[in-house]
């Protein structure tokens, strides 16, 4: 199952590679650059994105500066641990996770800071850089970028409170870091985004267009095709990531419960974040033994098996996991509030429906079982 762009270049061939390598390329600051993320390099989705801005920079024979967080990815980096802090809000921050993600933000924030070179450019991520921001403009930089790896985040809390109404099993962060994002996209001289979705979501709030800056990205070139057809009498349906609810991820869980078959099974690789969202899977597992969850492994050796890959997010700036199902070959379902929509052929390589769409969802996937909408 593959696709094509406009041009006729194979989706995740070499020339769309190499295509997408060069836009990176292009969008980026020549000269002395510190890019900074509280994630170390190829860590889950802003490892990832890091990870593909700090090889861009190298291919054009710089060699950035790189603050990050701790971790096995991070060598070559300045590692950062920034703590929680004690009180009230260390406090808090140990037992919700939204004040944790607000704590872990603020703090990694304002030790990237105090490392910060005396002068050159600056890359920052979203939600993690006012201070970095604020101190290279004092410092002169010659510019100050933010990355910017989901949709603006008033529009992504709307979604998320879609999400927590209708499953109130854990709590939103967005209005802890809403503030502060705000103030970012105001201090930032540019922003990248990596899809057009994310692009339109800031356009329609007024950003200024000229402040932004397309920087596409793209799945590991090992994340590549079976060598042999999948012959299991299994059909398994994958999710990989947050196991959270604004993932998607107890919505997903109520449209397969409506599913018959015991042929078919739903595989979740990923973490919990919350005791909320652990106790509903766990709850889930014992009311139906087809829904199998891995805390951790190789997405590769999961996607080989995988008949189905859905990502029914109610927010995805991208999705490395949807795109990886992709270039594996691996139809795909997504809501239309993910990126990587923009790299499905409807009806072909998957499927695009309405964000929190229960009915939708049940029905795409039971079509997709029986063998209807996607071609291949």
């Amino acid at each position: 199952m593959s696709g094509s762009t406009d041009d006729g270049e194979e989706l995740f061939g070499a020339a769309w590679r190499a295509g997408r390598a060069r836009r990176q390329e292009a969008c980026l600051p020549e000269g002395e650059v510190t890019v900074s993320c509280s994630a170390p390099p190829g860590s889950g989705g802003l490892g990832r994105h890091l990870q593909e801005i700090l090889e861009a920079l190298r291919r054009r024979g710089g060699e950035p500066r790189c603050l990050s967080g701790p971790g096995a990815g991070a060598s070559g980096c300045e590692r950062i641990s920034p703590g929680i802090a004690m009180g009230a809000a260390g406090r808090l921050a140990r037992r919700s996770p939204a004040w944790r993600i607000w704590a872990a933000s603020a703090g990694f924030d304002a030790a990237a800071a105090r490392r910060l070179p005396a002068g050159g450019r600056l890359i920052a991520f979203s939600g993690q850089a006012r201070t970095q921001l604020s101190r290279a403009g004092a410092r002169g930089y010659e510019s100050r970028a933010l990355v910017a790896p989901s949709a603006h985040l008033a529009g992504v809390e709307a979604r998320y409170r879609e999400a927590l109404a209708r499953y109130p099993l854990e709590g939103s962060w967005t209005p802890r870091l809403m503030r502060r994002s705000l103030e970012e996209y105001d201090a930032a001289e540019r922003i990248y985004v990596a899809t057009r979705y994310v692009w339109e979501s800031f356009a329609e709030r007024g950003i200024d267009e000229r402040r932004l800056a397309l920087l596409p990205l793209m799945p590991a070139a090992r994340f590549v095709p079976a060598p042999r057809a999948n012959d299991s009498p299994l059909f398994e349906i994958l999710y990989i990531g947050s196991l959270s609810v604004v993932k998607g991820v107890a919505l997903l869980i109520e449209a397969f419960s409506r599913l018959p078959g015991g042929e078919l099974r739903l595989t979740l690789l990923g973490g919990w974040e919350s005791r909320g969202m652990r106790r509903h899977i766990e709850r889930a597992r014992a009311a139906d033994p087809r829904i199998v969850v891995h805390l951790g492994g190789d997405p590769l050796e999961h996607l080989r098996r995988a008949r189905l890959y859905v990502h029914p997010s109610y927010e995805d700036g991208f999705s490395y996991a949807s795109a990886e199902a992709l270039a594996c070959g691996v139809p795909v379902i997504l809501s239309e509030n993910t990126g990587a929509k923009e790299l499905v052929v409807p009806g072909r390589t998957g499927l695009i429906g309405p964000t929190g769409d229960l009915a939708w969802l049940t029905d795409a996937m039971a079509a997709a079982h029986r063998g209807e909408h996607l071609d291949g």
